[in-house]
Formats: C-alpha cells, structure tokens, sequence
C-alpha cells in the first residue's frame, strides 16, 4: 500500500529544455561531420565522446530545487522555510516583470530560461541582505504549496516544543 506523498516536500530538477538536448546532439554530429573526412572510425568516437561529454555537462549543470527538512534548497544556496514570508507562483510574464526595470539586484536568482514558471519568495530574516529568491519551477504553484505546508509543520512543531 502506498502512502501519500509528504505535502512539506518538494523535489525537482531544472533539467534543460528540448532544444538544450537538441544542441548536445548537434554538436555531437557537428563533431562527426568536421573529423570525417580525416578518419571515420575516429569521426564516430568523437562525436559519441561529444554527446556523452554535453549530456555530462548538461546533467552536472541543472540545478536541484527542494523542499525538505524544513528548508528550501536551489542550486547550492538553502535557508529555512521560517524565514520566509510570502511567496508568489509566477508564469513567464510575472518572471519577466520580476527580472526587468526596478528589480532588486540582491535577489537570489536560480532561473532557467526554457521553464516558463518561477516562484518568488520573500525572506524575512532581518539580517540577510537578500530580499527575495527567484527560482524557476516545471510547477511553480506545487513548490509554494511545499514551501507553505513545511512552515506550517515547523510552526505546529514549535508550538509542542514551546
């Protein structure tokens, strides 16, 4: 029997679009075109060792979002969901409004520009410079449900404590 998913956890990876994936096997093949002509065996290894060596980078260089613990992780940076407050699902316009003319510039940013979503979150703690984050999301309003229920558990979880 499965149990249902813990609402205070979220976990996604911001994985390149179709197109990111397309530009690996282009170059893939671009390196196979551009040694063929000087040895084909080699032309192939090339070009398999290109797509393998594009999918690595594209694989180590998607950033992680999660929810758990009761902390928000994106990329390498985390804080605790107790100092955040409140939090907005945006969709690609909002995300451009929140990154053009009178953004703040000591917003923490983990955006991907294939992802149409974002979520922006306002920190609260008095001693961090930083105002906001702004993190790119497959499913913007599934991560600030997550973000919610795990302030929501920390504070009932204080309160017992307390």
């Amino acid at each position: 029997m499965r149990t249902a998913p813990d609402p205070s956890t979220y976990d996604e990876r911001l994985w390149p679009g179709p197109l990111g994936w397309f530009l690996v096997l282009g170059f893939g093949v671009l390196m196979t075109i551009s040694v063929w002509p000087v040895r084909p065996a080699a032309a192939l290894v090339t070009g398999g060792l290109a797509v393998v060596g594009g999918v690595v980078a594209a694989v180590l260089s998607s950033p992680r979002v999660r929810v758990a613990d009761g902390e928000l992780r994106a990329a390498a940076a985390h804080i605790d969901v107790a100092w955040l407050g409140a939090g907005t699902a945006l969709d690609r316009e909002g995300v451009r409004r929140a990154m053009g003319p009178g953004s703040d510039a000591r917003a923490f940013v983990v955006l991907r520009s294939w992802l149409p979503g974002a979520v922006s979150v306002e920190v609260t703690d008095p001693g961090d410079p930083t105002p906001t984050w702004l993190i790119s999301s497959r499913h913007p309003d599934r991560l600030l449900a997550a973000v919610r229920a795990a302030q929501q558990a920390q504070a009932a979880h204080s309160e017992q404590i307390g």
